[in-house]
């Protein structure tokens, strides 16, 4: 992945407004009986969208990101609607808030980021140790079919009139990997457009392995679903969710 989002975070919510994040405060809600009141740590928070939402129902929220150009674009978004959200700037994997949290969330495939096995096994004994008794994990990832099939069907464009990106893909180096390189145009005010490229790298891994890395971790599993859709994945879905209990 790219060091810097400093291009990127300032258009990253233009380019994900079809991403129901309404749909992860009611799955949130509904895992922690209320987020009202309750301690919330937004792990991969981005530029603070769904931190902001859960904040606005009554949640005392602590984002984390490792991008300093997302976390920037997070605060003002908090502190233009004056919410007192605390931003982190950490990679998941060396999560170290300080704090004991009721609910953790890593939303929007985050977590696939995370390309090292090693790695999401420890951001899972992290994020444990920081969850109180009785606290939840939700979180999503991409499925294998996504990584090994739908994302190789590439190039793909995207054109919304003021940014166009052409989305390149090829497997990455490890299994269930995806290397991505986009080149994105961005119309300015003087009608020019400004170039900037990006380079993601993104893995997945099988839903039994997600169980036993959050098992060996302390986690009881409760919940397995795709799609945003109470049902069990299938062999053609392409998000799952996982939800976790301490």
């Amino acid at each position: 992945m790219t060091s810097s989002y400093s291009a990127f975070a300032p258009i990253y919510d233009e380019l994900m407004n079809d991403i129901p994040y309404d749909a992860y405060v009611e799955l949130l809600d509904l895992a922690s009986a209320g987020v009202f009141g309750k301690k919330v740590l937004d792990i991969g928070c981005g530029t603070g969208l769904l931190s902001a939402m859960l904040a606005k129902k009554g949640a005392k929220v602590t984002g984390v990101d490792l991008s300093a150009d997302m976390l920037e674009v997070a605060a003002h978004r908090a502190q233009s609607l004056s919410l007192d959200i605390e931003f982190i700037e950490q990679p998941m994997q060396q999560l170290d808030v300080g704090d004991t949290f009721d609910a953790a969330v890593i939303s929007i495939d985050s977590l696939n980021y995370v390309i090292r096995q090693a790695d999401v096994e420890e951001t899972f004994r992290r994020i444990y140790s920081a969850l109180n008794k009785g606290g939840v994990l939700l979180f999503d990832v991409h499925s294998l079919f996504k990584m090994d099939e739908i994302f190789l069907e590439g190039p793909f464009i995207f054109d919304n009139q003021r940014i166009t990106y052409v989305w390149q893909t090829a497997p990455g180096d490890e299994l269930h990997s995806i290397y991505s390189e986009l080149a994105f145009f961005v119309k300015q005010e003087d009608g020019s457009y400004r170039r900037f490229n990006e380079v993601h790298m993104q893995r997945s891994f099988a839903v039994p392995e997600y169980v036993q890395m959050l098992e060996e971790a302390g986690f009881q599993i409760e919940r397995i679903f795709a799609d945003w859709e109470d049902e069990a994945p299938d062999e053609e879905s392409e998000r799952i969710f996982f939800q976790a209990r301490k």
